[in-house]
């Protein structure tokens, strides 16, 4: 395996492959329009050669074969350009999207994954997890639903230090496989729109309709019955009676197993969608030779008494697509004589009976196999982002050097928070737009990456595993008839009611009681602030009030005072964004309605 010294850097790496895969799409268009003229010079031919044959009689008919052998060789040969034309502006669509995450120009290019945002959720919301231009759209590169479910789940609940170290592991081996990522990448323009994980696994796991075998054998025979005193009626060997009570008995076995025929049919319908592309990213991770234990057992688990997954739901998509084949109205006839329903029906209750019951255990291990790949991908692309280590025990959070994720790294403030022992809490002053928030979510979303176990953008980040609780996105509700500030004090909270769980609490509370008076602001803050240090909580509170910055006074050395300071030169308002001690001195907020032209 390549070290990561010795590999590209990303950005030349895709701009290679996306020059070498454009120039491809290139060369299969030009051969493209070169076979189309070809296919339409062998037609002219091929009608040259029928006017002689017929028109003149002056040929053979036989020479037809020619040009009808070299328009079926040159259609063959089209289909494989068009087909290798198409994979190659997929990979194209691939490269480029991986560029524009490197450039930071990627929002709204990929999955947002909004369908896991969970409005009671202590802080996916808060910290941008899901939605356009989110962490979840910068991480995911899953083609299916149960790649991007365990990637959710991990950026939704902390995992333990065993399994993120396992996690480390694999994602260290995966990140130079790109070929692997773009294999997935190639296997569909959307396997996810299809497959639904939840619906499959649950059909897979019904009890089954029919038990005996006796009806597939009945079956069987009656349709093997039934083609041949058809071909002997045919051959005018027997007359149509044979052929006539065959028929009776297929009729009669139909009518007695036409309900759960039905049923079976209608169950399959719902899960049965885009199988083949399903079974491809199967068989693509089934040819991958791991060496890191968590990938191993990945890998092991595929395997089910020596048919790995890709060739049973080949199998079971076959079974859907002889199933398909009974809406054709010249094969109509022939499933009518053969049983073709009640066949494939009680072959699918046997794909059922031997198979479905893995389902769940193949769908959770693709997850899996995805979301690290998912990760993979990401720290691939950011070299310079570090894995964490984990403090065994307390609340601790120790970055040096940390950012935003989705901000561009060339664009990107670095500060230092140590959070745990002695400094439990930093309170947090400075001016409008200096870098506040932005602070909180950069410790909130580092903590979520580390406990999925992502690289986080940090140069080094020790962090324990924490119950994180969030208060930067709350709004009034004129349905619900709440205001801000009862919208804050419910969400704060259930940031305390954390505390009563089994992991620390990471608080991250900004303009904490924005929405009252001084006084009350005053009293309640420090109210919040001591009951959740009291339970050994860590966290970051910001605020405008600087009044508030008594309470750190009061509350040293568990609390301490830092700021954002900014310069307000000619018109022009100056930040640069980095966190130092104490309280700020200096306000913007006149500065800033002068600017927009307000008269104060």
């Amino acid at each position: 395996m390549n070290t990561p010294e010795a590999r590209p850097a990303p950005l030349d790496e895709y701009q290679s492959r996306l020059r070498a895969r454009q120039a491809v799409v290139a060369a299969c268009e030009s051969m493209h329009a070169r076979l189309a003229l070809m296919r339409l010079a062998i037609f002219a031919a091929a009608a040259a050669l029928a006017w002689l044959a017929f028109g003149r009689h002056g040929l053979s008919p036989l020479w037809l074969l020619v040009p009808l052998a070299l328009f079926v060789a040159v259609a063959i040969w089209h289909d494989r350009v068009l087909t290798r034309r198409d994979r190659a502006s997929r990979a194209v669509r691939f490269y480029e999207r991986g560029l524009s995450r490197l450039s930071g120009t990627w929002p709204g290019t990929g999955a947002t994954g909004e369908r896991f945002l969970q409005p009671d959720h202590p802080y996916a919301a808060d910290l941008d997890l899901f939605g356009q231009g989110s962490v979840f759209e910068l991480l995911t590169t899953a083609r299916i639903r149960s790649g991007e479910e365990m990637l959710a789940r991990w950026l939704l609940t902390p995992g333990t230090p065993a399994d993120l170290r396992d996690r480390h592991e694999a994602i260290v081996e995966l990140t130079p496989r790109l070929d692997l990522r773009e294999d997935l990448a190639l296997l569909g323009e959307r396997v996810d729109a299809g497959v639904h994980p939840d619906l499959l696994v649950q059909w897979g796991a019904a009890p089954r309709i029919v038990t005996s075998r006796w009806p597939q054998v009945i079956a069987a025979a009656l349709a093997i019955l039934a083609l041949i005193t058809l071909g002997t009626w045919a051959a005018d060997w027997t007359g149509p009676l044979p052929f006539l009570l065959v028929a009776l008995g297929e009729l009669l076995c139909g009518l007695a197993l036409r309900r759960r025929v039905r049923a079976i049919l209608s169950s399959v319908e719902g899960p049965a969608h885009d199988l083949g592309l399903l079974a491809q990213v199967f068989e693509r991770f089934e040819t991958e030779t791991f060496t890191t234990p968590r990938l191993r057992d990945l890998t092991d688990a595929l395997e089910t008494a020596g048919h790995p997954p890709s060739r049973r739901i080949a199998q079971l998509q076959r079974l859907i697509d002889l199933l398909n084949s009974r809406q054709n109205q010249i094969f109509a006839p022939i499933a009518a004589v053969t049983l073709w329903n009640t066949q494939v029906a009680l072959a699918l209750e046997r794909w059922r009976a031997t198979s479905g019951g893995q389902l769940d255990v193949w769908l959770e291990t693709l997850g899996e196999l995805e979301a690290l790949c998912s990760l993979a991908g990401y720290a691939y692309e950011h070299p310079r982002d570090v894995f964490p280590a984990f403090a065994d025990h307390g609340a601790t959070f120790e970055g040096d050097g940390i950012a935003h994720p989705l901000i561009p790294e060339d664009r990107a403030v670095r500060n230092t928070v140590h959070l745990g022992g002695e400094t439990q809490m930093l309170l947090v002053s400075g001016s409008n737009m200096s870098g506040k928030s932005t602070l909180l979510r950069t410790v909130g979303v580092n903590t979520v990456l580390a406990l999925a176990g992502a690289p986080v953008r940090a140069e080094r980040l020790r962090v324990s595993r924490l119950a994180v609780g969030a208060t930067l996105r709350v709004q009034d509700s004129l349905l619900a008839g709440q205001s801000r500030f009862y919208a804050e004090i419910t969400r704060v909270r259930a940031v305390v009611a954390l505390t009563a769980g089994p992991l620390p609490v990471l608080f991250l509370l900004d303009e904490l009681l924005s929405g009252t008076n001084s006084h009350d602001r005053q009293q309640g803050a420090e109210a919040i602030v001591h009951g959740l240090l009291d339970r050994g909580a860590i966290g970051l509170v910001t605020t405008h009030d600087l009044a508030l910055s008594a309470i750190a006074d009061r509350l040293a050395p568990r609390a301490v005072n830092v700021h954002f300071a900014d310069e307000f030169d000619e018109g022009t308002l100056k930040f640069d964004y980095r966190m130092r001690p104490g309280v700020v001195r200096t306000s913007n907020a006149i500065a800033l309605m002068r600017a927009v032209g307000l008269e104060v």
